[in-house]
Parts: C-alpha cells; structure tokens; sequence
C-alpha cells in the first residue's frame, strides 16, 4: 500500500476542525483502504481489524456483494423519505428481516443508528403500555441521545453536565458472574439480579407503572458480560406475570455476533420489542426498531418520525449483508472460530495473572484486566499498555468496562483460523513484552 503523506499532514487539523466528543478517541488511524479483515493506513502499514468498525462489519469491509448492491441502488434512487415515497427495496427488507429476527417480529420503524432504534423502544413501550417507568441495568450502554443516554450506566461521563436526564427510568443490578458480590455461580448471580428488582419493585416503582425492560442479552460497552443462560428468561417470565414489554437491545449482538443472529435466540426468548442497527447494512446508517404487528401498530401515525431512516441504499446493503451471512455460512464460521479464540486465550491466561476473567460468545470475546493478588481491582493501565502494543505489532482490538479494564475483540464473521491465530500471537507476544 501506498502512502498518503498528504493524508497525513491533514491529520493535524484534528483539534482545529472536529469536535474532541468526536476524534479524541483511540487509536485514530488515518485509514485509506479497507478490506476484509484488513485496515490500510496512510503511512503503508496493514492492521489486523478485530474491532469491525465496533460490530459494524460482520461481513467484513467491503464485501463484493454488499458493494455491488449499495450501488445498483445509487443508480436508481439515493433519498426517500419513507411515507412520501416507498422503495421496493425498504419493503423487500421487511420481509428478510422477518426470517432471521426472533418469531414474530415482523413490523419495522427504521431509523439510521442503534441510538436512534433504542430511542425507538423506549417510545413504542411508553406509548402503548400508557406506563411511565423503564428499567434498564447497571453498566449497560444504549447510545449517546438523550434517552438512550438517560438509561446508560457503563460510565458516569457519558451522563456528565446533562441531567436532569430523562424522568421515570430505573436501574437494577445486571447480573456479572465476575463481580458478583453474592459469588459467581450462575445461582449467586441471578440472586443479585433478581432481589435488585424486587427491591425496585417493593422500593421505587410497582411493576404496575413499569412500561419495559429494557436489556442488553450480552453487555458491549460494559466489558462482554455474559449473563447466566437463566436471565432472559427469568426477565420474560416477570415481564409476563406484569404485563411488562420486553425490550432487548441487540445492537452490538445482532447479526451473527454470538454464532446465532441474535443473541436472545441463543437462550429462546422472544422479546416484545429488538433494538437492531450496527451490524445489519456492513457500515451503511441503519437501524430499527422491531415488534410484532399488534404492538406496532397501536404506534399511531405521528407519534414518531424521520427523515433519513430506511433509506434506499442502507436498505440495499442490509439485503446483500443478510445473503452473504447465509451464504457464506458465517454463522457456523463464528462458532468455530469463536471456540478457537477463546481456546487460545483461556491458555494464555494461564501464564498472566493479571488476567482476571476470559469471557464472551461467538465472536464477541474479552479479557478483563486486574492487579494480581487483590480483590480484582481493576487494572486499565495495563489495558492500554496492551492494546498500543498490540497496535504497534499490526492488531486493532478496543477497550470496554466501567473503568476500562477489558480488552474486547470483535472481529469480522469472515475472519479465518490463520488470522485468530496470528492475533492470539500477537496478544501473547504482547502481554509478554508489557507485563515484563
């Protein structure tokens, strides 16, 4: 690859031109090619890509098939305002999406982002249910807008100088094998979580006035927790006895990130209302929101709105994402490759005490960082000693937690067993190198 020097002296208009809550992030690579599992950068280095634009590009950057049909439909119609127009490809959605959701979900709003899809969620369950309260839990993250921003906890800052937040909402203890203050069996785990809801119910809120849940079945930002497989369906089975909406946000999850499409599927519950986005158009701005038909369409004309959500060439790409998943037989590819990831890093942790806890499903992996001989204190310093010599050695993984001591890896559903190998080096030369 060729270097882009031009590239790089305008890299350092970075301060004076984009807003630091937009570019002071990490690793700010200064990209001009991406491709498959590969990122190419303007000084002509190659990274390993285990980040996929954060469970963005399942299929992988620049899929051929998903290239070829974003443009056919620029060819044809780039803007829609959905209801002022109607595209065959937005209704061709509607009925792949049907065939890969959980059963019954079958009625869309779109919108462009998972933000947007969970704003989406909160609305619908407010709105039909005639109930103000939404329980969400301890660490989750559900974007940057106001009320996705209002029901995330993973980090106090993204809550920072802009309360009063959103009223009526209220937090329950997820439930974290490995911070568990009742132990880690799935049975301690599940106490916590379940006496934070009766005392939410008996303290705070009657589930009278709870409107939903509101879940992530996999915590992304929090650090890949893995819940018990006995959580959602014990949040199903309060959310019936209650007449309570189930929301599941699958925004990180969705797609073949867990070996399944979605992650609620892995444990057979059905949510009353699935937040999707990221992964469903391979880079393209997508989301929705998605019920069943009776719960949608008690949604009155007016109640919501967008400009840009369900667009033509998005609509395009998630169909061509949606074939090459099933064609390609991805989601069999994750669960292999899945396992021999978390095989590797099992081993490797054998050797790092400072590695607390190994975790994840499918391809959404972690290690959890903490200083060797405490109470697992929690250990970011190390986090990002790792992921810079990760970086220098040609891997992009990304850091996740409330304080930041999980590394998470994320990579495409294409990714070969070479690829987990030469990273699972990568990560073992590097532990090496910064533990000492």
């Amino acid at each position: 690859m060729e270097k882009d020097p031009q590239f790089l002296e305008m890299m350092k208009k970075i301060p004076t031109v984009l807003a630091p809550s937009l570019a002071e992030d990490w690793p700010e690579l200064p990209v001009i090619k991406a491709e498959g599992a590969y990122l190419y950068t303007a000084d002509g280095k190659r990274y390993l890509d285990f980040t996929s634009g954060i469970a963005v590009t399942n299929v992988g950057h620049c899929h051929p098939r998903v290239l070829a049909a974003a443009q056919k439909q620029m060819n044809e119609m780039i803007h829609s305002a959905v209801g002022v127009t109607i595209h065959k490809t937005l209704l061709e959605l509607c009925e792949a999406l049907p065939k890969v959701l959980p059963t019954g979900l079958d009625m869309f709003f779109f919108g462009n982002s998972g933000a947007e899809a969970v704003e989406g969620a909160i609305k619908l369950a407010r709105y039909v249910t005639n109930r103000p309260g939404i329980i969400a839990f301890e660490g989750g993250f559900h974007g940057r807008t106001y009320g996705a921003a209002s029901v995330t906890t993973v980090k106090s800052k993204y809550r920072n100088h802009y309360e009063p937040l959103v009223p009526g909402i209220y937090f329950a203890p997820y439930p974290y094998p490995y911070r568990c203050p009742f132990g880690s069996t799935p049975e301690a785990t599940m106490e916590w979580t379940l006496q934070g809801i009766q005392r939410l119910f008996q303290h705070q809120i009657p589930p009278q006035q709870v409107a939903a849940f509101l879940v992530e079945p996999v915590q992304g930002e929090g650090g890949y927790v893995v819940p018990p497989v006995e959580f959602l369906p014990a949040l199903r089975k309060i959310c019936d006895e209650y007449g309570i909406l189930l929301i599941v946000d699958e925004v990180q999850t969705g797609f073949g990130r867990t070996g399944e499409m979605f992650a609620s599927q892995l444990v057979g519950v059905t949510p009353d209302i699935i937040s999707i986005a990221k992964g469903i158009a391979s880079g393209f701005p997508l989301g929705a929101t998605v019920a069943n038909h009776e719960l949608m369409s008690k949604w009155l004309a007016g109640a919501h709105g967008t400009t840009f959500g369900g667009n033509p060439i998005a609509c395009a790409a998630a169909l061509a994402t949606l074939d090459v998943i099933r064609e390609e037989n991805l989601l069999e590819n994750c669960r292999q490759m899945g396992k021999r990831f978390m095989t590797g890093l099992l081993n490797i942790q054998k050797k790092y005490p400072q590695i607390g806890d190994v975790r994840g499903v499918g391809l959404m992996l972690a290690l959890e960082f903490v200083h060797p001989n405490s109470n697992k204190t929690p250990y970011p310093e190390l986090t990002m000693n790792l992921l810079n010599s990760m970086l220098e050695q040609g891997l992009v993984a990304y850091m996740a937690g409330t304080y930041g001591q999980v590394v998470r890896f994320i990579p495409p559903l294409i990714v070969t067993a070479e690829q987990v190998d030469e990273a699972l080096g990568i990560v073992d030369a590097s532990l090496a190198k910064v533990v000492g």
